[in-house]
């Protein structure tokens, strides 16, 4: 008999924690999930739009199995769209081919806690942590929960990474409202002056939108985030049906996901990639290899630090392209939206799409 309550515990149940609980529990290891959320899903945080897992092998060709990780049912589909298009402060608009989904992000969540708990993962709900000591994870109401490891999956204020890691993370807070409406087909994303330091973005779906904005508050010239995304957000038509907000680790990966038998992973390790803010599919990346290393350490002894060597293999390049693209960009988005209007033509169209999508920027480097 385990000395511990479960083999793993993970504490958050978005795509990362519950990819991570998926991995683990169909490999035999006893899985725990903790939320501190009634239901896994709400409230909706993020812009909703993902790439195809086409999409994906071309913009993560190190990444295996593309298909066996990102399973997303048609009923979490709101839209597929073909057309990714880049909006100057001026209004012109560069259009790309991009291949993606414009989700119902809350039932996309929900669709991975219930392929977890296919495999055996366990959810214990409500549920806030309190503190983490040693194998001991203290819920709010008085219970501990003993486990072998750790999982910290809880976002960039994850209880894990406060309580052991000291690194900083550049937080970009985001705004955003779903509207009722149409808005065409195209995903758009605005720089310039609307959203200083980030993007504002407008993804259609079957019904309505998904429209926000995301900022560097140093960028940001005393000017709130409130005023900033009513500013953009009420330049579309249509009422508003939900209003949300969040935030983004917007520096990229810290340095280390492991310490003795803690593991971070998504968000609270810093899985976004700052050039174009993708986190979902990125944390699922992460979430699989922590889930099958930990497995391995767990019934064949295998370190936890194999997660790291895994990660970078199949994500570094990727993730280095995008944070140089994002320290470009936080120099070129301090210039007026005239010097935008013009850098943002048809000769630098492929060297923007190739900073957005994470590859080098100038091919000669």
């Amino acid at each position: 008999m385990s000395e511990y309550d479960y083999d793993v515990v993970i504490i958050g149940g978005g795509p990362a924690g519950s990819t991570v609980a998926r991995y683990t529990a169909e490999s035999g290891i006893k899985t725990l999930v903790i939320d501190a959320r009634e239901s896994i899903g709400t409230p909706l945080q993020c812009g909703e739009l993902v790439p195809t897992n086409d999409e994906m092998r071309r913009l993560c060709p190190n990444v295996p199995d593309m298909d066996d990780l990102f399973r997303t049912p048609d009923d979490a589909i709101s839209r597929r769209t073909d057309v990714l298009s880049i909006i100057t402060p001026s209004g012109k608009s560069l259009k790309y081919d991009f291949d993606g989904l414009v989700l119902n992000r809350v039932r996309h969540d929900e669709a991975l806690v219930e392929l977890a708990k296919s495999c055996g993962a366990e959810y214990l709900l409500n549920s806030f942590v309190n503190k983490i000591e040693g194998n001991s994870v203290f819920i709010r109401n008085g219970k501990t929960i003993t486990a072998r490891v750790i999982v910290g999956a809880g976002g960039h204020n994850d209880p894990v990474r406060r309580g052991f890691w000291k690194e900083k993370s550049l937080n970009i807070p985001v705004k955003f409202s779903l509207k009722e409406g149409n808005y065409g087909e195209d995903v758009e994303l605005h720089f310039g002056s609307m959203a200083p330091g980030g993007y504002a973005w407008m993804f259609p779906k079957s019904e309505g939108a998904n429209i926000g904005l995301g900022i560097q508050k140093k960028l940001a010239k005393g000017k709130s985030l409130n005023l900033f995304a009513a500013e953009f957000i009420d330049k579309y038509q249509g009422d508003s049906t939900f209003n949300g907000a969040g935030s983004l680790p917007m520096s990229g990966t810290i340095k280390t996901f492991v310490k003795g038998n803690y593991v971070l992973v998504g968000d609270s390790a810093g899985m976004v990639l700052p050039s174009n803010g993708a986190g979902i599919t990125i944390a699922m990346i992460g979430g699989r290899i922590a889930g099958q290393v930990i497995s391995k350490h767990i019934r064949e002894g295998l370190d936890l630090k194999e997660y790291e060597k895994i990660w970078k293999k199949q994500m570094g390049r990727v993730m280095l392209n995008s944070k140089r693209a994002f320290k470009v960009g936080s120099i070129l988005f301090r210039l007026p939206d005239w010097v935008l209007n013009i850098f943002f033509n048809r000769l630098t169209k492929g060297i923007i799409w190739r900073a957005v999508t994470c590859r080098r920027m100038f091919l000669v480097i």
